[in-house]
């Protein structure tokens, strides 16, 4: 097989996924219902997960929980969640994530995200938005730390920290590079 004819098997490969993605995504859509289960179950297990999450999340401006964030790809890929932003220990407003990317990967997962404003500028900032994109409207430091380490004893770069946990799947890409938050009606 030549080049040619090996690069229009992968456009008609990635197209087909492309285009099977794109019209299941409303397959993944939440109910206000649904987000109001998962939501605080996702805080729950983020708390135990979590060495000191708890304080962690109770000295925040607020935070976004993605209960379910689904990502495939086979070269280019493409991610989609629904999920709800706490104040207060209140779900006061309904965002979802899409992010696209480019490069080596093959898979197919299921993740949570949890997204912490660390302070109250950068909550205001982000709830100010009108879809909110990691690297162009702000930067997310992805939270990494040692087994039994407490969350709390890090500092992070960022005023914005993002938690990818509770990976099912055969991807391993931790990153929100190029995701964008927009806010939506439930």
């Amino acid at each position: 097989m030549d080049k040619k004819s090996l690069w229009l098997r992968i456009t008609i490969t990635l197209s087909i996924i492309s285009a099977i993605f794109i019209t299941t995504t409303s397959s993944f859509a939440e109910s206000r219902t649904e987000l109001a289960i998962e939501v605080p179950a996702t805080i729950q297990l983020f708390k135990r997960e979590v060495k000191g999450g708890a304080r962690f999340l109770a000295r925040a401006a607020g935070y976004l929980v993605f209960p379910n964030v689904y990502k495939a790809g086979f070269i280019f890929g493409g991610e989609y969640g629904e999920g709800a932003l706490v104040v207060g220990g209140r779900i006061v407003a309904y965002y979802n994530l899409v992010g696209a990317s480019f490069g080596w990967q093959l898979g197919i997962q299921r993740r949570s995200v949890v997204v912490v404003f660390l302070t109250g500028k950068s909550l205001r900032d982000f709830r100010r938005s009108h879809g909110w994109q990691v690297g162009i409207d702000g930067s997310i430091a992805i939270a990494k730390w040692g087994v039994g380490e407490d969350i709390n004893n890090i500092d992070f770069p960022e005023p914005v920290v993002g938690f990818i946990f509770d990976n099912q799947g055969l991807m391993g890409n931790l990153t929100l590079e190029g995701a964008k938050f927009t806010r939506i009606r439930k």
